[in-house]
């Protein structure tokens, strides 16, 4: 049995993350997804994520299997969007940059891993979560699903310099 856990992020943490990021644009690509076909994300964006302290991952047996960064506060992305936010008034956590090491796909982490982000971040009195993703990007869109988020319609990423158009989604506890 597994030993699967989520917890911050720290600097020893970064060179895992780093491979995750780069499995993720390869799987992207593959997929024919333009999604993180920038540059973006790297190491440079972890770095930030552990200094704004919203950098967590999910770890199987001690070992990282999986990044993702929480964000609370207001995400200049999501202050357009081709649809509404169900609750534009509360605080709410956007959750980014969520990928799992290629060793672990396949095995439902993905939703485990945002199940409990959002736990977490629920005990800390957020109660209404956004994501977004690209249209190709299938398999985020079925962790948004399958974690109760809701399609709200299509926000653009403001520094994404290829396809910035993305689905935006909502839960609200």
């Amino acid at each position: 049995m597994s030993l699967i856990y989520v917890t911050r992020a720290m600097q020893d943490d970064i060179p895992a993350i780093g491979a995750i990021f780069e499995q993720a644009k390869a799987f992207l690509k593959a997929s024919g997804s333009p999604q993180w076909q920038a540059g973006y994300p790297n190491t440079d964006t972890v770095a930030q994520d552990l200094a704004n302290y919203s950098a967590w991952v999910l770890k199987v047996n001690d070992q990282v299997a999986g990044y993702a960064a929480a964000i609370i506060g207001d995400d200049p992305n999501y202050q357009e969007i081709d649809g509404a936010w169900q609750n534009n008034t509360e605080p709410y956590a956007a959750i980014h940059r969520l990928a799992l090491s290629q060793d672990y796909r396949g095995q439902h982490l993905a939703k485990y891993f945002m199940s409990s982000l959002i736990s977490i971040l629920n005990e800390q009195g957020i109660h209404n979560f956004r994501v977004d993703t690209h249209d190709l990007n299938q398999p985020m869109q079925h962790v948004a699903t399958s974690n109760g988020f809701i399609r709200r319609g299509h926000i653009n990423i403001l520094d994404e310099p290829n396809d910035p158009l993305r689905w935006a989604f909502e839960l609200n506890l």
